[in-house]
C-alpha cells in the first residue's frame, strides 16, 4: 500500500479531527467547534491511504515569551497522530520533516514546541523538554496558608458565568505574559481554551467559576478559574475537592488572597492543582510539610530551533556570554556546525564561526536550555554537553539560566 501525505483541505476537516479523536481515545468531541475554529487549515497536513485519513498534524503561529521579555514567533506543532495500523511506514517522519522545512522555508518562526502525550519519540527529531509543571493535590485541612497582610484589602467575589468576564481575565493574563518564558501570547480564539477543558460534568465536577481578585477601584488584580467535586468520606463527612484551572495575578496581594480563597471552599477537602509553574508561590505560602500537598512534577513544553542563529540572537542572557557552540543537528543539517554566541541581558548575536568550538553538544540540548530551565552544566552531567574549554560550561550554564522558571500556561 501507498500512502499520500498532503495538506488538509477545509472539507476534510471533519474527518481529519475524527481521526485525532480515535488515536487520542477521546471520549467525546465536545471541543469540536473552538479546534474547527482555531485549526489553520493551510498549515496542516493529513496521510492518506486508499481514501482514509492515517496520520495528521497541524502548526499554530504562536507568539511564545523568550529570556529577557520578547514574544519570538514559535511553530506549536500539534494534532500529531499515526494510526495504528500504519505504524512504521515512515508517516511520522515524513510529517516532521515537511512542517520543519516548510517552517524554515517561511524564515518568519526561529522555534518549534509542542507537548508531547509520549515524549520518547520527538527526541530524535532534535526536540528538548524545556519547561516542567507542577501538579499537586493539597489537603487543605490540614496544610495552612500564610498570605501577605495586603491581601485582606482586596475584594473578592464569584462569577458564575467566566465568560462575562473573560475580557478582564484576559487582559491580567496579558500583562502576565512577558514576565515568565514559555508563555503564549493568545491569539484570537485562544482565550477560549482555558474555558473548555475540563468540560463541565467531565470527571464529575460542576460548571466552572471564576474567582476575581479586585482593589478599592474596582480594579481587578488576579482571577482563578474553577470547579467544584462534591463528595463524603465513608462516614459522611463532606470531602470535595476545588478543582483549579488556571489563576493569574499581577501582585503578590491579589495571588495571595485567590489562594486564601480556594483553600476556605466549604465542604472542600482537597484542592487540586495541575500545570502550574514549578516554582510556583503557593509552595513557599504553606506553612507545613510540602508533602502534604502530594507534589508531583512532569514534562510540559518540548522546544528545538529551527534556525539556531536567528532563536539564540532571539533571547538574552543573564550574564554577558561569549562560547562557540559545535552544534549536532542531523534531521535539519542546516543548523549542523560550529555557531559564535554573544550576548547579555541587553541582546544577543549568534553567527556561524571558524573558531575553535568551546561546547559539542546536540539541537537538543539547545532546545532543551533554551528557555533557561534545563541547565546546560546538568545535561553535561548526563554526557549530553561536552566541555571543549575549560571553563566555558560554567559560564554558558550561568548565562542561559533564567530567574523565574519558565512555564507553559496551557496546552496546544
Amino acid at each position: 500500500m501507498t500512502t499520500e501525505l498532503r495538506p488538509l483541505r477545509r472539507s476534510e476537516w471533519d474527518l481529519w479531527y475524527d481521526g485525532i479523536l480515535r488515536a487520542f481515545g477521546a471520549a467525546g468531541d465536545l471541543d469540536r467547534e473552538l479546534y474547527r475554529e482555531l485549526t489553520e487549515i493551510d498549515r496542516s497536513v493529513a496521510a492518506w491511504d486508499d481514501g482514509e485519513i492515517v496520520g495528521s498534524s497541524s502548526l499554530i503561529s504562536f507568539r511564545m515569551t523568550v529570556p529577557g521579555g520578547a514574544a519570538v514567533p514559535a511553530a506549536g506543532l500539534s494534532m500529531v497522530h499515526v494510526a495504528t495500523t500504519h505504524r512504521r511506514r515512515g508517516i511520522l517522519r515524513s510529517m516532521m520533516r515537511r512542517q520543519l522545512d516548510e517552517t524554515r522555508a517561511a524564515g518568519v518562526e526561529p522555534l518549534s514546541v509542542l507537548t508531547a502525550s509520549e515524549p520518547r519519540i520527538y527526541g530524535r527529531f532534535g526536540y528538548g523538554m524545556a519547561t516542567r509543571e507542577l501538579d499537586a493535590d493539597i489537603d487543605t485541612h490540614r496544610v495552612t496558608l500564610d498570605v501577605p497582610p495586603e491581601s485582606d484589602r482586596l475584594r473578592l467575589r464569584i462569577v458564575n458565568d467566566p465568560e462575562s468576564v473573560l475580557d478582564v481575565c484576559e487582559a491580567v493574563y496579558a500583562r502576565r505574559v512577558p514576565q515568565r518564558a514559555g508563555m503564549l501570547e493568545r491569539r484570537p480564539g485562544w482565550e477560549r481554551r482555558p474555558l473548555t477543558h475540563p468540560q463541565p460534568g467531565r470527571e464529575g465536577t460542576t460548571a466552572p467559576a471564576c474567582l476575581l481578585a479586585e482593589d478599592e477601584k474596582g480594579e481587578v488584580r488576579g482571577y482563578a478559574r474553577y470547579a467544584l467535586k462534591s463528595a463524603d468520606d465513608d462516614h459522611g463527612t463532606p470531602d470535595g475537592q476545588v478543582v483549579l484551572r488556571d489563576l493569574e495575578a499581577l501582585d503578590t496581594a491579589a495571588y495571595g488572597a485567590l489562594w486564601r480563597c480556594l483553600f476556605d471552599m466549604d465542604l472542600m477537602r482537597v484542592l487540586r492543582v495541575r500545570g502550574r509553574p514549578v516554582d510556583d508561590a503557593w509552595l513557599h505560602m504553606v506553612g507545613d510539610s510540602i508533602g502534604l500537598c502530594r507534589p508531583r512534577w512532569g514534562d510540559a513544553l518540548f522546544a528545538r530551533p529551527v534556525e539556531v542563529g536567528a532563536a539564540l540572537a532571539a533571547r538574552t542572557y543573564t550574564v554577558p556570554v561569549d562560547v562557540v557552540l559545535d552544534v549536532e543537528d542531523a534531521f535539519c543539517p542546516w543548523n549542523e556546525g560550529r555557531w559564535r554566541l554573544c550576548g547579555d541581558s541587553a541582546g544577543a548575536t549568534c553567527e556561524r564561526t571558524d573558531d575553535p568550538a568551546e561546547l559539542a553538544l546536540s539541537v537538543r540540548e539547545l532546545g532543551a536550555a533554551y528557555l533557561g530551565g534545563t541547565s546546560l552544566r546538568a545535561l553535561a552531567s548526563a554526557g549530553r554537553v561536552r566541555e571543549l574549554r575549560e571553563g566555558a560550561l560554567g559560564a554558558a550554564s550561568v548565562a542561559f539560566a533564567t530567574d523565574a522558571a519558565p512555564w507553559l500556561p496551557h496546552g496546544f
